[in-house]
């Protein structure tokens, strides 16, 4: 099969590779569809390796045709359409995807809008729902808040109840996040989101993708028991917190990486996508904010535009 080089990073070659083969509980998907996500760049440039024994190729979403079932796949066919998480392997024509990670595609997606589902609904539903318990009437914070994860975060917290404010850096931004349903959205090159956020009533969740010093300046925005999130370094690993806050306003902070995560709590995590989210997306009650679909022979544009910071959303790309 063709595929992008994983001796080749940061290049991004597409070259040949050997097919995969579906094991025990697996399907061999042909994969027409593959989702971008900062991690694929993080990987690329040498961090963020795949976990042992999982394919080195990028790409962590994909969406296509079932070719082979394997042993224990229980309820699907060949032929069938399908989309999913994957630990590794989506920037190929084949891929192998966990049946238990496996949602049926329905005929009102196309297969551009199925990869773009997996990895961020799955990631706000782990955060915002099972670690972050966000409630209704409380407030929640997003970095990033045109990101895909952004976007995501922003209609699941709505949908919640929730007060939902977001950081972005231009009017373009800013606009796209409250067409989605943000109450508010701050322009951080324009705005010290800090005394916003403090004027506003403060925050009881934030979703912080950025890490490094937003880390400190999250632990002012936060009420009482308030909980901090962090899945995203774009400033850094290293950051400073403030014992004394985290002590006296009893603050919760947690790392949190949905690639990592064993089989069963990525299966419970399908499972609200398909049972919670799919049904709203395919209402057009959420969207799934794809902003653009590039060909497999640009993935280096594709991951450019990524880099630098110009997609409101989703970015996709075309295997077949």
């Amino acid at each position: 099969m063709n595929a992008i080089l994983p001796e080749n990073y940061p290049q991004l070659v597409w070259g040949t590779l050997p097919r995969p083969v579906a094991g025990p509980g697996q399907l061999l998907v042909r994969v027409r569809a593959a989702g971008i996500n900062r991690a694929d760049l993080v990987q690329a440039a040498g961090h963020y390796p795949p976990p042992p024994g999982e394919s080195t190729v990028l790409g962590l979403e994909i969406a296509g045709e079932v070719v082979a079932v394997g042993d224990g796949a229980d309820g699907f066919a060949v032929g069938d359409a399908v989309f999913g998480l994957v630990p590794g392997g989506g920037y190929a024509e084949y891929c192998v995807l966990d049946a238990l990670l496996a949602v049926r595609k329905p005929e009102a997606l196309d297969w551009f809008e199925a990869a773009s589902l997996p990895e961020v609904w799955m990631t706000v539903w782990l955060n915002l729902v099972e670690l972050g318990e966000l409630q209704a009437g409380q407030r929640l914070l997003v970095h990033a808040g045109a990101s895909g994860i952004g976007a995501a975060a922003i209609q699941l917290g709505k949908r919640l109840g929730a007060d939902v404010v977001v950081t972005i850096g231009s009017k373009e931004k800013a606009d796209w996040c409250t067409a989605l349903g943000a109450d508010r959205a701050i322009n951080y090159r324009e705005q010290d989101f800090v005394a916003e956020v403090k004027a506003g009533g403060g925050a009881d969740l934030i979703l912080d993708t950025v890490g490094g010093d937003y880390l400190g300046r999250d632990q002012l925005c936060l009420n009482r028991d308030g909980r901090i999130i962090v899945i995203g370094l774009l400033r850094g690993k290293a950051a400073e917190l403030n014992l004394g806050l985290l002590l006296v306003k009893r603050q919760r902070v947690q790392g949190s990486a949905l690639r990592s995560q064993p089989l069963a709590v990525k299966a419970k995590l399908a499972n609200a996508l398909a049972t919670q989210l799919l049904p709203d997306i395919i209402a057009g009650r959420l969207k799934p904010s794809l902003d653009r679909v590039f060909d497999i022979a640009d993935v280096r544009a594709a991951h450019a535009y990524v880099a630098d910071n110009r997609n409101q959303g989703k970015v996709v790309l075309r295997l077949a």
